[in-house]
C-alpha cells in the first residue's frame, strides 16, 4: 500500500491535517509552523490524487480513511488529533468514526456529515480548459483561469497545483481526470450510524454557506460531544482568511 506525503513539523503531541478538494499540504504550513511552535508534531498531509500523493482511480472517503490508517501505523502515530478541512473533514470524520481509539480530538472545519450536490464542476472545467503545453509562465495560467473564474482568490489557490513537470513544461499535480469522474464521492455524506464519541469542534465560515445552525442536529447525532462555532467575516477557505482567529478558536479547544 502506497503512502500519503507529508511534510512533518515540530515535535510533540500528534496533529495531522487534511487539506480540502483541489488543495495540498502546502495551504497548511504556516498555520502547520504555529501549531508546531505550541508543542505538537504537525503532519501535513497530501490525500490520494492531490499534492505530491500518488495517484489512483480509487477515490472515495473509505480508501482515504484508509490512507490515514495506514500513515499513522507506518508513523507510529498511537492516537492523535485530527483537523480537517472540506473534503478533509469528510475523511478526518469517517476516520475518527471507524477508528476512535486513534483520535483524541477531532476539529472540522466549515463541512457538515451530510451529502453535498457536485459543485465543482466550472473550477473543474476551467482547470481541464488550461493550454499547459503552451504555458510559459504562472501569470500566463491565471490569465486563461481568469477567463472562467472571476475570483482572484479562487485562481491563486488552484494555481498552487501548477509545477514545472520538464524545464519548459507546466503540469498539475491534481490528478484532474479521476477527481472529474468521481465528482459524486466528494459529495458523499458519513454512513448513517457512524459515530464517534470524543471531542469535537466544527468552525464554519460566516459568509460560508457550507455549514448551517440546522445541521448542528444531524452533527450531534454523529458526533454527541459537537460543538459548532462560526469564524464571523470568513468564507469556506476559513483557515486561509482568517488564520489568527481559527488558530486561537482551534487551540482554545485542544488546551480545554
Amino acid at each position: 500500500m502506497e503512502l500519503l506525503h507529508a511534510i512533518v513539523l515540530g515535535e510533540g503531541t500528534p496533529l495531522l491535517i487534511l487539506h480540502g478538494f483541489l488543495g495540498m499540504s502546502d495551504n497548511w504550513k504556516t498555520l502547520g509552523r504555529k501549531y508546531a511552535e505550541k508543542g505538537y508534531e504537525v503532519h501535513l498531509l497530501d490525500q490520494r490524487n492531490h499534492g505530491r500523493s500518488f495517484r489512483s482511480e480509487d477515490f472515495d472517503y473509505s480508501v482515504m480513511a484508509a490512507d490515514l490508517l495506514h500513515y499513522m501505523d507506518h508513523s507510529n502515530i498511537k492516537k492523535g488529533i485530527l483537523i480537517g478541512h472540506s473534503m478533509g473533514g469528510k475523511t478526518a470524520m469517517l476516520f475518527a468514526c471507524t477508528h476512535p481509539g486513534r483520535v483524541s480530538k477531532l476539529i472540522v472545519a466549515d463541512i457538515a456529515p451530510k451529502r453535498y450536490p457536485p459543485h465543482h464542476r466550472q473550477i473543474l472545467s476551467a482547470l481541464d480548459a488550461l493550454p499547459l503545453e503552451g504555458l510559459k509562465s504562472r501569470s500566463e495560467a491565471d490569465q486563461a483561469l481568469s477567463e472562467h473564474i472571476d475570483d482572484w482568490g479562487i485562481r491563486q489557490f488552484l494555481l498552487k497545483n501548477l509545477y514545472w513537470m520538464e524545464p519548459d513544461r507546466l503540469g498539475l499535480r491534481i490528478n484532474l481526470d479521476v477527481l472529474k469522474r468521481k465528482m459524486e464521492e466528494i459529495g458523499a455524506a458519513l454512513p448513517r450510524g457512524a459515530r464517534y464519541e470524543g471531542p469535537v469542534l466544527f468552525l464554519r465560515g460566516g459568509k460560508s454557506g457550507y455549514v448551517t445552525r440546522g445541521d448542528l442536529s444531524l452533527i450531534q447525532s454523529h458526533f454527541p460531544g459537537a460543538t459548532l462555532e462560526t469564524l464571523e467575516g470568513a468564507g469556506h477557505w476559513l483557515h486561509a482568511e482568517k488564520p489568527d482567529a481559527f488558530l486561537q478558536k482551534s487551540l482554545e479547544f485542544l488546551d480545554s
